[in-house]
């Protein structure tokens, strides 16, 4: 029975590796398919004394049904996601850190005006394309209290900007599945080594 060697091992895992990488990579630019086209344009992590940084642009035009269910008093929920791994060649990587932020859209008929809740806090637009910009651009937002030491490249950054149907009234879940206009999401993976 031949064993194979180190390198051997080695090289497998690596192929197999790059072969994962090239499936995300794949799915990241299959998140956004469908009818909605969704564009993540920048996604910068950077360190600094406050901690761990992230810049992020996303783009997308709201579909149809979407925009009808808005003006129906329907709320929509968005929300995005940024979590630190570090990678570990023995096990699973690591994750270090989470952060999260939810933003609720819903339209108010009588004052003719958009409403985008975070955190507890609402804030009143005169359109829709100024209520959207709020969540599509995120800027200095910090995902972690302290930043891996420049030395550290063995971290990285997921990224994930989706609409959240399950925060749709249960009645209006019923049949989403099959409804690609309410999927709208891109996902994306960032080193931190290339953070500046």
């Amino acid at each position: 029975m031949n064993v194979p060697s180190r390198r051997t091992v080695l090289l497998r895992a690596a192929s197999v590796l790059a072969a994962g990488s090239v499936g995300m990579s794949a799915w990241a630019q299959l998140a956004g398919t469908g009818r909605t086209q969704v564009e993540l344009s920048q996604l910068q992590v950077q360190r600094s004394d406050e901690g761990l940084l992230l810049n992020y642009a996303v783009r997308f035009e709201l579909p149809h049904d979407v925009e009808d269910a808005l003006l129906k008093g329907v709320a929509v929920v968005f929300s995005a996601r940024a979590e630190v791994f570090r990678e570990r060649w023995y096990w699973y990587d690591r994750s270090r850190a989470v952060a999260e932020r939810h933003w609720r859209l819903t339209y108010q008929p009588l004052t003719r005006r958009w409403r985008v809740s975070v955190e507890g806090l609402s804030q009143h637009y005169g359109s829709l394309s100024e209520a959207l910009a709020v969540m599509q651009r995120g800027s200095r937002w910090r995902i972690m209290d302290q930043a891996p030491a420049n030395d550290e490249r063995d971290h990285y950054v997921e990224f994930s900007f989706q609409l959240d149907r399950d925060e749709l009234p249960r009645p209006l879940q019923i049949g989403l599945s099959d409804q690609s206009e309410w999927t709208i999401a891109v996902a994306r993976r960032v080193p931190i080594s290339l953070a500046r």
